[in-house]
């Protein structure tokens, strides 16, 4: 059985090899990465290491050839090819290679998802299906690390405005959603969806965890979207970001974000890491 990663440079994509490499053999491995040498800086000797970018059909192609099992990690969003072009490559490229399975790492919720952020999953998702691979969809919902500021603020003794107000997410450390995907690749019999993601807290269950993490009092202030956007201009950000992040809390407010907790803890056979621990593996990075 032959296991593909794409995206395998990223943080993401390394965890996962470092978990097939505990249950398979090395030379089953192939790893699919944009630049080669980076690949063999940052990867193991012991695996394949094969280039090929989501731009290139072709040369995704020829990378999959002979592979069983495929962990499709979703590109960045923002590059000169839309990512949705970009995946729709990778889509076509399994197909002709002949891969058996894909797992493709999605957004939560993606078949109801409305957010801007979602929008590239929900197209991918359709591909996929469209195509007749066999497949399952890693839904994650989010990782903890994409709040680092607010945390190491916290950690700071500063304040930190937020425009969620009560909705819910489910925050989750990245080696978690990673250990679970590798678990995933590996089963006889997957799941075609799963709903990843840790329990669901507000922001001010956040504030209270680093609180705890800490050891002192800090402030996560709710606020309306417009103060919020305000709050991020004055602080010298580019206005095309302010969106993006504007975009974000609100997709958080609208509960996008919130999924149950079962999942991830199924695949992973354990609990998830309670939040203040997991808040300071962070910030001790």
């Amino acid at each position: 059985m032959k296991y593909a990663i794409s995206a395998a440079t990223g943080h993401f994509g390394q965890i996962v090899i470092q978990q097939l490499l505990k249950s398979v053999p090395a030379s089953d491995i192939i790893a699919i990465v944009r630049n080669a040498k980076k690949g063999h800086l940052t990867l193991p000797d012991s695996i394949t290491i094969r280039q090929a970018d989501y731009t290139d059909e072709a040369a995704l192609e020829t990378a999959l050839t002979g592979i069983d099992r495929l962990l499709f990690i979703s590109s960045v969003p923002g590059g000169a090819v839309p990512r949705q072009q970009q995946h729709a490559n990778m889509v076509k490229a399994a197909q002709a290679a002949g891969v058996g399975y894909v797992a493709y790492t999605s957004f939560a919720k993606a078949d109801t998802a409305q957010s801007p952020l979602s929008v590239d999953h929900v197209a991918t998702e359709k591909m996929i299906t469209a195509s007749g691979l066999a497949h399952s969809f890693l839904r994650n919902a989010w990782y903890l690390e994409n709040e680092t500021s607010y945390l190491q603020a916290g950690a700071e003794g500063k304040s930190s405005v937020y425009a969620a107000g009560a909705g819910q997410i489910s925050f989750a450390l990245e080696r978690e959603y990673a250990e679970a995907a590798a678990k995933v690749l590996l089963m006889a019999e997957p799941q075609t969806v799963y709903e990843f993601g840790g329990q669901p807290r507000t922001y001010a269950d956040l504030a209270a965890a680093v609180d705890q993490a800490i050891g002192r009092p800090v402030t996560f202030q709710s606020v309306s979207v417009a103060d919020y956007r305000q709050a991020l201009l004055t602080s010298g950000m580019a206005p095309e970001m302010v969106d993006v992040f504007a975009s974000m809390q609100q997709m958080m407010k609208d509960n996008e974000l919130k999924v149950p907790a079962t999942d991830l803890e199924t695949v992973l056979g354990r609990s998830l890491t309670p939040l203040p621990t997991a808040i300071n593996e962070i910030l001790q990075r």
